[in-house]
């Protein structure tokens, strides 16, 4: 799979990956026409109107042209040492190993950043969502926001030498 910085031009194939009502089920909302996507791509590919935040955002593709499976998504805030990661992958291809690929591969890119914490929310009926979480080394805690379970991984890479 390749992780491609998301463009605008993404949202025409996204609003078909994401535009199953059965994926907004844990996520929340509806889906997005692919005119209500772009226009939302637009606002994340100009970056976080906070510079102290910095918004990383992909679309997954299969390899060799493949289609467009899902996204992964960091927001990291530097002075907190902290980044936020979410993945979605779009229905049809739930199940094949892509969201764990994906989140381990920016849970890695953040670790050799490096970031202190990083942090998942997830819904706490999505089992499919915690075995991600769980297999990129974050472990729920106790803290809940929006009905979602907090996870939270601290990489290695990012502990001070001799911890």
């Amino acid at each position: 799979m390749e992780l491609l910085p998301l463009r605008v031009d993404h949202a025409a194939e996204m609003a078909r990956v994401l535009g199953d009502p059965v994926l907004h089920e844990f996520i929340g909302g509806a889906p997005l026409s692919a005119g209500a996507l772009r226009e939302r791509y637009a606002r994340l590919a100009a970056g976080s109107p906070d510079p102290a935040v910095v918004w990383c955002n992909w679309v997954l593709r299969l390899r060799r042209d493949g289609p467009l499976v899902g996204t992964v998504q960091a927001t990291v805030t530097p002075a907190r040492d902290a980044a936020e990661l979410a993945w979605v992958i779009g229905v049809p291809w739930q199940g094949r190993g892509f969201a764990t690929e994906a989140a381990r591969a920016v849970t890695a890119w953040l670790a050799g950043l490096p970031v202190g914490l990083l942090i998942a929310h997830v819904h706490p009926g999505h089992h499919a969502s915690a075995a991600v979480a769980a297999a990129c080394g974050f472990a729920p805690t106790p803290h809940r926001e929006d009905g979602e379970i907090r996870w939270e991984h601290r990489p290695r890479a990012a502990l001070p030498p001799g911890a």
